[in-house]
């Protein structure tokens, strides 16, 4: 039985996964405040869904790109649960997990979330028969991101918060957008991604994991330019 959760953007999800079976989910887009929304809604859920602490055997976590804020949020609780719990920890990247919304749709998966000033975060999967990383994930203009996509070829479906905030451009380019209740990220499939890592024995080390931010921080580029010398 796993648990799972994403904060990785507006979006605050939890889901419980038994084996490849979703047994609950709970995921809300109207920008919550992470660190006290989580918690309760995550005893909810399981309480809901009749599960208890002691069934779930492992936990897994949305570790980035996306917010820093609620990467950090999300990273933190799913640390404190596996060290307090003793249950393994699985780390899922955030692009992976929205690719995942749309598991063995035969197409190209574009998942894409704001890296802010017209950078997006983006990688493209291959949804077929099995799952797999077709082009490394970076932060890059989204113009850019739509060209490369468009250039590999072959049936692309877009997916992640700025399917949305760029879904005339990505309609113009010929780029499919997934199904509104498949564009958001989704412990749900965070929770199926977590669980092909784990028949995989793939865990990570609550002690040194840390977020996968991709780029710095506005604060720190900011802080450099002030204090050259701390270079």
């Amino acid at each position: 039985m796993l648990l799972a959760i994403d904060t990785s953007s507006l979006v605050l999800s939890c889901a419980v996964m038994d084996e490849d079976r979703l047994v609950a989910e709970w995921t809300v887009q109207r920008k919550l405040t992470h660190s006290e929304q989580l918690i309760p809604h995550m005893d909810a859920l399981l309480r809901e869904a009749g599960i208890e602490k002691k069934d779930i055997t492992a936990v897994a976590c949305a570790a980035g790109p996306g917010s820093f804020t609620g990467l950090r949020i999300g990273l933190a609780t799913a640390k404190v649960i596996a060290r307090i719990w003793q249950v393994p920890l699985i780390a899922v990247d955030t692009l992976e997990g929205l690719a995942w919304n749309m598991a063995g749709a035969d197409a190209f998966i574009l998942p894409l979330e704001d890296a802010q000033r017209g950078n997006v975060y983006a990688a493209l999967y291959g949804a077929f028969e099995h799952m797999w990383l077709e082009a490394p994930e970076a932060a890059a203009p989204v113009d850019a991101v739509i060209e490369a996509a468009v250039r590999h070829g072959g049936t692309v479906i877009a997916v992640g918060e700025c399917a949305d905030k760029y879904k005339e451009k990505l309609l113009a380019a010929g780029i499919r957008l997934a199904p509104p209740q498949n564009r958001c990220c989704r412990a749900g499939s965070i929770a199926a991604a977590a669980w092909a890592k784990w028949q995989r024995r793939e865990t990570a080390d609550p002690m040194t994991l840390v977020p996968n931010y991709i780029r710095r921080s506005e604060a720190e580029v900011l802080w450099e330019q002030r204090h050259p010398e701390t270079k």
